[in-house]
């Protein structure tokens, strides 16, 4: 039976049949769904060596596919979930997400081949994106604004933002410890607990004033981005100038193209293009894109070079990115209350700039017997603390001056802009390394001699790349956004929560 919870206002929150909201109990069945979101970006990671053994996957572009499949359909359909959740109930759209990340969970940890596997991490994406958007509109009705609200928001914030280092960690030791396949299976106990949760705990609740949701907007744009990946990673396989290469391209630019019309023409578009007349949003969610294909490449590079040159142990290899996590924590820290001194435009030239000499450093020092303490470390560290300064200043800069019924709107393409531009920017820069690869590495099997110099060489141009990209955010930032430093720490407390 579908429960509607009463409004908020004087007294506790009360289900549709009399029952009391918990709302201790919602913030548990919440969080613990989020925390299986942001993770799930991450926990793959350390993985994906000793996935590539069991599937037999040669080629660093084919294994990108593991986590761009992920980020793709969660960027792309965002939006789309939170638009369903408003109109249809947000706890039944929560439920029908969560089932469904479980059943892709359970496909993913039982594929034996890449191409199921890819397939479950792009169901998984579609689930977290039905799931994030409904657990944060439910948070915001369980608790009433004010006091209570805010310490939910700030549980939820920093659930997002450890997410990345838990999944890492806990990858590594479900893979030392038992097999890659429980960085998957792991999600299927999570999620029966936070169905059962949600059904006792979670009021429904839906947005009578919610208008359509354009699911053809969603499939267009998604679908294009998959096209798009797929042609940048298998470019170095087909030829550049192949026939399956340039079809693929184009069918890219058909459906991105189609997706502007539809979204010219809905009557409730996916993504309302009158947001991007001002200048600190459009700067935003560039500048997102760009930190988003900048930053994947630590992740991806690192752990192959971790594991598969130097021996790391999937333990060791989550361990080794821990100081990172903690680094962002400190640059955000830093950047709170900078923000209302300076406003968010110095943030977010100096956080890019200062993660890109992070990541240049790595491409240039980077080699197979490189040291940890000497050149990956303060290489992650400087990297992190940039990050910190950015991720600040770009949430407040989204919502900046934006109308309070749109701030939802804004924090979610700021969010989904950051995703697409991970998996976009993976695959460019997977493209990059594996053709400086081919041109450096000698005839005859990977075991050859000078095979692996070639292969750290490979990765280093992707590092050089990325600085690239994190350098470009920082121009996009300092020559668009305009937002005064009393609006951006206004807007900083709404956004946190919202983007998470």
């Amino acid at each position: 039976m579908t429960t509607i919870a009463s409004p908020t206002g004087p007294g506790p929150l009360l289900h549709a049949d009399g029952r009391e909201v918990r709302a201790g109990l919602a913030l548990a069945v919440l969080a613990i769904s989020q925390l299986m979101v942001v993770l799930d970006v991450s926990i793959v990671n350390v993985a994906l060596p000793d996935i590539a053994v069991s599937l037999g996957v040669d080629s660093q572009n084919d294994l990108s596919w593991i986590v761009t499949g992920y980020t793709l359909t969660f960027g792309g359909f965002l939006l789309l979930g939170g638009k369903l959740a408003d109109r249809l109930g947000r706890r039944r759209v929560f439920v029908l997400g969560t089932v469904l990340f479980a059943v892709a969970s359970l496909l993913g940890g039982l594929a034996g081949d890449l191409g199921l596997l890819v397939v479950a991490r792009l169901a998984q994406g579609l689930a977290g994106a039905l799931m994030a958007p409904a657990a944060l509109s439910l948070l915001t009705v369980v608790f009433a604004e004010g006091r209570e609200r805010n310490r939910a928001l700030g549980i939820w914030a920093a659930i997002s933002a450890g997410g990345a280092a838990i999944g890492l960690i806990l990858g590594g030791v479900l893979t030392e410890y038992a097999s890659w396949r429980w960085v998957l299976f792991v999600n299927v106990p999570v999620a029966v607990l936070a169905v059962v949760g949600a059904l006792r705990v979670l009021p429904e609740s839906r947005d009578e004033r919610a208008g359509g949701f354009d699911v053809p907007g969603a499939v267009l744009v998604t679908g294009g981005l998959v096209a798009l990946v797929y042609a940048l990673v298998k470019g170095n396989d087909f030829g550049w100038a192949s026939a399956r290469t340039l079809g693929m391209l184009a069918l890219a630019a058909v459906l991105l193209a189609l997706f502007v019309v539809v979204q010219r023409r809905a009557a409730d578009p996916l993504v309302d293009f009158r947001l991007f007349r001002s200048r600190s949003v459009l700067g935003a969610d560039l500048g997102a894109l760009f930190v988003g294909a900048g930053i994947f490449a630590v992740f991806f590079f690192l752990v192959l070079w971790m594991q598969q040159v130097n021996g790391y142990s999937p333990l060791e290899a989550g361990f080794a990115f821990l100081p990172m996590t903690v680094a962002i924590v400190i640059g955000a820290a830093i950047a709170s209350p900078l923000l209302g001194r300076v406003g968010p435009r110095p943030l977010l030239v100096a956080g890019p700039a200062l993660a890109a000499a992070g990541m240049l450093v790595l491409g240039l020092r980077l080699d197979p017997t490189a040291s940890y303490l000497t050149i990956v470390l303060p290489s992650l560290v400087t990297v992190a603390l940039g990050m910190g300064l950015t991720f600040v200043a770009l949430t407040s800069a989204a919502v900046a001056g934006v109308p309070q019924e749109d701030a939802g709107v804004a924090s979610a393409l700021l969010n989904a802009g950051q995703q697409v531009g991970g998996a976009l920017g993976l695959a460019i820069l997977t493209a990059v390394s594996t053709a400086r690869t081919d041109a450096l590495a000698p005839a005859g099997s990977p075991a050859a001699p000078g095979y692996v110099p070639a292969l750290v060489e490979g990765w280093g141009l992707g590092f050089v790349v990325a600085a690239g990209f994190l350098a470009a955010a920082g121009v996009i930032g300092g020559a668009l956004v305009r937002v005064s430093r009393a609006e951006a720490a206004e807007a900083l407390p709404a956004a946190a929560g919202a983007v998470g």
